[in-house]
């Protein structure tokens, strides 16, 4: 597979030196703001919500290849990043239409993927909640919206990272009975997304089984869904059917569980190509900016929230790179 010359250079924009993508995620909005009042016991400002991305993306790109924001409160913040540090750019709304089945997803309503690229991205990000298991008529819907932003960035010539993220009407997604479904939701949504008509580009996937539940890791919570070595064959089931670069997402895990899940890709071996990880490095700090202010917040920033962002660092010797997926010669992806 060949790249384009704006996807090859939105791509090597992102990454770092040896072509793992090594991108922070700060375009959480809706369950941002509602956690910061909570802690608050106040409103949230536009302004707040600005300084809190804003001090993320100050103090946290020095150590990121890339940062994932979204157009809404993140533009100051992504002027904050640090020189090395690629731009990603949120084209969905927060959350989904709750008004009828299936989390149907929305595009914000005065951007478009040139007005992203034109804002500064060097890739256009979308989440959008699946499952291969809904009915056919509500995955045609999400099927024909992911090709219509593929098309739009392909117009467009920049790289298109589609996050999935998935779920079952009515279940408890953090629960043992979903943690025993996730790998075929997981698994069946990359195989569905690697498909060359969505003009997906990289796929930031969910880990393909709920740690807490994997017998014999630090984090395992006491109830088994999956023994170690079937944990280990699930990551390879899933990496085996994707023919797209694919990074894994933190979830909103601790520091500690996302860390650990890491190391066990490592174990296994697969083929990863790096991580967008948001709340595992900065979410800990919800309480003090909301408490303590900015200044406190900054202070946490620079000791706990570098320490969390190394801690991930650190496991992604084991992520290989893009470039041999896109035929790019070393030497041409450093140019």
């Amino acid at each position: 597979m060949k790249l384009t010359p704006g996807k090859l250079a939105g791509l090597k924009a992102v990454s770092n030196d040896r072509g793992v993508i090594a991108a922070a995620a700060m375009d959480q909005r809706g369950s941002l703001q509602k956690s910061l009042a909570k802690e608050r016991g106040s409103e949230i400002t536009d302004a707040m919500m600005e300084e809190f991305k804003s001090l993320v993306a100050e103090v946290l790109t020095p150590h990121a290849s890339a940062i994932l924001l979204d157009p809404e409160w993140g533009l100051p913040a992504s002027r904050k990043r640090a020189k090395n540090a690629g731009l990603l750019l949120a084209y969905e709304k927060t959350g989904y239409d709750k008004t009828g089945p299936g989390r149907l997803p929305d595009l914000l309503d005065n951007w478009s993927v040139r007005r992203l690229k034109e804002a500064g991205a060097d890739c256009c990000k979308i989440l959008l909640y699946y499952t291969p298991f809904d009915p056919k008529n509500v995955n045609d819907i999400k099927h024909a919206w992911v090709e219509r932003i593929g098309d739009e960035c392909r117009a467009v010539d920049i790289p298109f990272f589609l996050e999935f993220v998935g779920y079952e009407e009515g279940a408890d997604e953090k629960g043992f009975e979903y943690a025993k479904k996730k790998p075929d939701i997981v698994i069946g949504s990359m195989k569905e997304f690697s498909k060359d008509r969505y003009g997906v580009d990289v796929l930031k996937v969910e880990i393909p089984v709920n740690m807490k539940f994997v017998e014999g890791v630090k984090v395992f919570a006491g109830q088994k869904a999956y023994s170690k070595k079937e944990a280990i064959d699930l990551f390879h089931k899933a990496a085996g059917v994707v023919s797209k670069p694919f990074i894994y997402l933190s979830a909103g895990v601790s520091n500690a569980e996302f860390t650990e899940t890491l190391e066990l890709a490592a174990e296994t071996g697969v083929k990863f190509n790096g991580v967008l990880c948001g709340r595992a490095t900065w979410k800990d700090g919800i309480p003090v900016y909301a408490k303590q202010g900015a200044a406190a917040f900054r202070k946490w920033l620079e000791t706990e929230g570098v320490n969390n962002i190394k801690n991930v660092n650190s496991r992604l010797k084991a992520a290989t790179s893009w470039h041999s997926i896109y035929e790019v010669e070393p030497a041409l992806a450093g140019a």
